[in-house]
């Protein structure tokens, strides 16, 4: 495990982007794991700053999201299809056949994640997957239980996840109760993970997740198993650490 802490968002913001960028830089068709929410939106806007430089190409990269609402449109501002549009896949030259996204209005929930998964092994193994973490310590829409599933499956969100993403929504009320998610196993199974957590509020979390006992509980302290994680911290979340 390797943590790096930083006094600054556009420092952490920097760093996180280079790790990205030099993996396409020195892989031309890396298989990326993407991952949404306010956390990596700074190391998007740095990823488009360098293919407008001319620095970098998407044109081979295969890209993998961890995860879409059951039951919202694909265009509805808040579907994480909109989301990385707006933030990423729009303003580079990443092709549309190669950026999957699981189909959260699919007819037939448990085909669409059947789907992904096979999707996912014909790539091959995700060179680098991209993380946040949950209040509750839930990585990608894997939230807290007495067991944890290996592949892409539909979860049923818990209230704290629903409260926390209201935010980008009218009200709680408007959160979908279900999403779905790529598992634990297919998170795990990448050959680096890229775990980036900012501000005081994730500081209790991330030290429970990084130094606490390895439980289903916290799914995200199943990443302390993990033989090559990188976690870039700014200094509110790494507040906590012994």
């Amino acid at each position: 495990m390797n943590i790096l802490t930083f006094d600054s968002g556009d420092k952490l913001n920097e760093a996180g982007a280079n790790i990205i960028a030099g993996l396409i830089q020195t892989q031309p068709t890396a298989v990326l794991g993407l991952a949404t929410g306010g956390t990596p939106v700074g190391i998007y806007e740095r990823l488009v700053s360098g293919f407008r430089r001319g620095l970098l190409s998407f044109r081979g990269v295969t890209a993998f999201n961890l995860d879409e609402y059951v039951g919202l449109d694909r265009q509805h501002p808040q579907s994480y299809y909109s989301y990385m549009q707006k933030h990423l896949f729009a303003h580079i030259d990443l092709p549309a056949e190669q950026a999957h996204i699981p189909d959260g209005n699919a007819a037939d929930l448990q085909a669409e994640c059947e789907r992904y998964d096979r999707l996912i092994a014909e790539a091959g193994q995700i060179d680098l997957q991209l993380l946040g973490i949950g209040h509750n310590g839930h990585i990608g829409f894997n939230e807290p239980a007495h067991a944890l599933i290996r592949g892409t499956h539909v979860v049923d969100l818990a209230e704290e996840t629903r409260k926390a993403n209201a935010r980008f929504f009218g009200s709680a009320d408007e959160v979908p109760k279900q999403a779905i998610t790529m598992g634990v196993g297919t998170i795990l199974k990448a050959k680096t993970i890229l775990l980036v957590v900012r501000g005081a509020d994730k500081a209790d979390i991330v030290r429970r997740a990084l130094t606490g006992p390895i439980t289903t509980e916290c799914p995200a302290s199943l990443l302390q198993t993990h033989p090559h994680l990188v976690v870039l911290l700014d200094k509110d979340a790494a507040g906590r650490l012994p």
